[in-house]
């Protein structure tokens, strides 16, 4: 049976390179206007690349979704209700109830992407084509074989070992398939990413497309998560009674074998990017001064594209493969995470288990126990603190181009501050709260807003106006955390801090004093929290070192903040913030009215569908469902 392909972009390229025929009076001969037959999809370069081009689609908009992967973590929390984000955060997700799924890898979303993947496999390997030029055949090839492995890492990373498919089926074929091994399915992603890497080696680097060095960095990942706790079956069994009663533990993980050799396998495949790759003032030997590590932190998480002053378009060199935007339309990260009194939407905001996180900037933890820190919780902080959360008191955009002029001096107001009128002193709500006066259902419920990812130029209005930074898929620091965690574990520790100082300078941090290897694991486990928030890492790394029930499980926590005036001292509207004038009062407070956060370790895996179960009688349900 003739496969007919339909692709609005596909259809596009081919009336500009086919061209348009005439009128036919032989009208049941005519092929359906808005599709094109697959024969000719393959004989023709441009449908060839255009076909590749719309797998990219599976990608979808990265991490930038309007509920992201933070906020089922210990990042953020997801103001806006019924979206079953809390299903997953309660540990209630079941086969019926599966909760938040997003596009960039639901399990079905990820088949349809890979089954194109597939497509262009079969077609381009062979000699049924009519593409000629062998370079063109390999970047096409090279491109689908990294997507069909990113998209089973996808896969793989939420629901360990899945089928794998690389047939493509016609509706005669039995769909009833069993589930791959997780190590299978590691060997099956690592093929692909060196298949990838070799045909595309040498190929010229296009914007927004994969490369060989994206595809050295994915399996760069995905053997470091295969030499993890979780897929270590005698150490995962050890850990959770869920897992050691599973009867198919070969899903999850292996089941024996040389766990330190796993391990230097993924310190080999990090190395490798790390030797091909650039990256961004990794090559420091003392920290950069705090203001200038605030600086390279947000210019690494501009991508290259932010215009605002002092961002450095060289931090560039640190992005392997992002998804980058185009218009509005696309692109919409300010309006669904920014504050609501610029009537953006607050949608994932940090927590206060985030914020307390950060160290103070000479490399001592903070504590709310330290009456200094605890009068003055935002001062002298980690300076990758000032880059990703927006905080009371911090300076930001405009607000009169969005809002009107109620806050000359652009300041975030998340506190209840006393207000002089009318000679009596009054209680007012900040403008960024959920009792402020612009669009207070849209307030943060944590007492912080996100600032990471948001493109600081102040001429760029986040609730009417697009921006263009691009999502990180993979980054060359990635890499070097990998390599440090592999170096860990493999007792080179010199290595590790060498590379964890290199991380650390160039945020503006001192070097780690810790020596041993279990303090040395701690350390570069809050390293990697701090330096990769928001990036889809914490809530795959909590749950691949097992260290869920203590991290994603907690409760989350928000901030009060209360400004009083001093003796003798007054304000009247607008307010600003001013500590000469108030005693500012910041009161961590847990949170449950949004969400009652528990964790159960059948969530280390989510499940797999009951419609899928019914569909593929083969495939084994995951433990704890």
């Amino acid at each position: 049976m003739k496969r007919i392909i339909s692709n609005t972009y596909i259809l596009m390229l081919a009336l500009c390179t086919l061209g348009v025929s005439g009128c036919k009076k032989d009208f049941l001969a005519v092929t359906p206007p808005d599709k094109i037959s697959s024969d000719l999809v393959w004989k023709d370069p441009a449908l060839a690349r255009a076909f590749v081009t719309e797998i990219y689609n599976g990608l979808s908009n990265g991490g930038f979704s309007e509920q992201m992967l933070s906020s089922v973590s210990d990042e953020s929390l997801f103001t806006h209700p019924n979206r079953g984000i809390d299903l997953i955060n309660s540990g209630t997700i079941n086969p019926t109830t599966l909760g938040w799924v997003d596009d960039t890898w639901g399990y079905s979303q990820m088949y349809n992407r890979i089954r194109a993947c597939n497509i262009t496999i079969d077609k381009l390997s062979g000699t049924d084509n009519g593409i000629t030029d062998q370079s063109v055949k390999d970047q096409l090839l090279g491109e689908a074989h990294f997507l069909r492995g990113y998209f089973y890492h996808q896969l793989v990373r939420f629901q360990g070992g899945v089928p794998l498919i690389t047939k493509v089926y016609t509706l005669n074929d039995d769909f009833a398939v069993k589930r791959n091994t997780f190590e299978e399915c590691v060997n099956f992603i690592v093929k692909d990413c060196d298949d990838a890497a070799k045909l595309l080696t040498g190929k010229a680097v296009q914007k927004g497309r994969t490369s060989a060095l994206a595809a050295l960095a994915l399996k760069s990942r995905i053997l470091l998560y295969a030499a993890s706790d979780l897929h270590d079956i005698p150490t995962a069994k050890a850990k959770s009674s869920v897992i050691a009663g599973y009867a198919n533990p070969e899903y999850l993980g292996y089941l024996s074998g040389d766990r330190n050799s796993r391990w230097k396998m993924a310190q080999d495949a990090a190395k490798a990017v790390m030797n091909m790759g650039a990256g961004y003032k990794l090559n420091l030997s003392s920290p950069e001064s705090a203001d200038q590590g605030r600086i390279n932190y947000k210019s690494v998480a501009m991508g290259g594209e932010s215009k605002a002053p002092g961002i450095d378009a060289a931090a560039v060199s640190e992005l392997i493969f992002g998804r980058y935007f185009i218009d509005l339309s696309d692109m919409r990260y300010g309006r669904f995470n920014g504050p609501n009194g610029y009537h953006n939407w607050a949608g994932n905001t940090p927590i206060g288990l985030l914020v307390d996180d950060y160290e103070m900037v000479d490399g001592t933890p903070f504590s709310w126990t330290n009456p200094l820190q605890k009068n003055a919780p935002y001062q002298n902080r980690d300076p990758r603190f000032y880059a990703t959360v927006l905080y009371d008191g911090a300076g930001w955009k405009p607000r009169d181009k969005v809002s009107g002029n109620v806050d000359p001096a652009n300041q975030i107001q998340t506190g209840e501050y006393d207000l002089a009128q009318n000679g009596q002193v009054i209680s007012f709500k900040g403008l960024d709260t959920r009792g402020g006066s612009i669009e207070n259902w849209n307030g943060s419920w944590t007492g912080y807003y996100t600032h990471k990812f948001i493109d600081p130029d102040p001429n760029i209005v986040d609730a009417s106006m697009p921006q263009f930074i691009p999502w990180p898929f993979f980054r060359y620091t990635e890499a070097v955390l990998n390599y440090i965690e592999a170096s860990i574990e493999t007792g080179q520790l010199g290595e590790a801090v060498l590379w964890l100082n290199r991380i650390r300078f160039r945020a503006g941090m001192p070097a780690v004093t810790a020596s041993s290897q279990s303090d040395l694991r701690t350390v570069y486990r809050h390293e990697r929290r701090i330096e990769m928030v928001y990036e889809e890492q914490r809530y795959h790394d909590a749950r691949r070192w097992m260290i869920a029930a203590e991290t994603l499980g907690r409760q989350t926590t928000y901030i009060k903040v209360t400004g009083k005036f001093k003796s003798g001292q007054t304000m009247s509207e607008p307010y600003h913030y001013d500590a000469s004038v108030y005693n500012y009062t910041y009161t961590p407070v847990t949170e449950t009215a949004q969400e009652s956060r528990k964790w159960d370790d059948k969530t280390y895996f989510r499940p797999f569908s009951r419609d899928e179960i019914f569909k593929n009688k083969e495939l084994i349900q995951n433990p704890g469902y």
